[in-house]
């Protein structure tokens, strides 16, 4: 009931309301590279990370992957489908061993009809994550990908100290190629505003970085 009772959708519910929700809730493992979604699949609950990391993707006509999202511990996914109770409309990969809660959609939709402090959370999650998905295509559509590039190492590469990305994977957050990547870093290198070691990305001039994270 730990993992329930912490997440943002249920922290506010009493004891016995929580008892119920972890009856209608079952454990899954996953191994890397395993599926845990496929687009247009039906989804039959909302997903909790208990353990392990996995990436949210799109892939282009042409096969190209774009990722969404790299979900981590305690985070919540798959909650469109599972309200909506429409198709998944992204995919979902293990990034290493999983470990997930999923909640039944069934039970949710309980909970929406007959609590409305429940159903106003679940708006307000909802409101967050358009919020999100606006700002990642503002940027798409007005910031070029070295801007894009240097937002992302601010916001997520330095955050995670253990993060040892791939320009590929780089590439596939951004929404863009390899070459590209590799163009953007020798240019962020350039102006003095980052060094590039053994696939770590150390800021040397923050005033510089700042400059290509806030362009004016």
């Amino acid at each position: 009931m730990g993992a329930v009772r912490g997440n943002q959708y249920f922290n506010d519910l009493n004891d016995a309301l929580l008892k119920d929700v972890a009856e209608q809730t079952q454990l899954r493992e996953y191994q890397r590279g395993d599926v845990l979604l496929w687009e247009d699949d039906a989804c039959d609950g909302l997903f909790i990370m208990e353990q392990g990391s996995a990436k949210i993707f799109r892939l282009s006509p042409q096969g190209r992957q774009y990722i969404v999202r790299v979900l981590q511990e305690g985070d919540t996914f798959a909650e469109v489908p599972a309200f909506d109770e429409g198709t998944s409309p992204v995919n979902v990969e293990a990034l290493e061993l999983c470990q997930v809660w999923v909640i039944d959609k069934h039970k949710l939709h309980e909970l929406v009809m007959k609590h409305p402090a429940f159903a106003q959370k679940v708006l307000v999650n909802f409101g967050t994550m358009l919020r999100g998905m606006v700002r990642m295509v503002s940027e798409m559509a007005f910031y070029q990908v070295t801007h894009r590039l240097a937002r992302l190492i601010d916001t997520e590469l330095l955050q995670d100290k253990s993060s040892n990305w791939t320009q590929e994977q780089l590439a596939a957050r951004l929404g863009t190629v390899r070459e590209v990547v590799a163009r953007s870093l020798k240019e962020l290198e350039r102006s003095g505003a980052i060094k590039m070691e053994d696939r770590r990305i150390q800021i040397l001039d923050r005033k510089i970085f700042e400059q290509w994270i806030q362009p004016t």
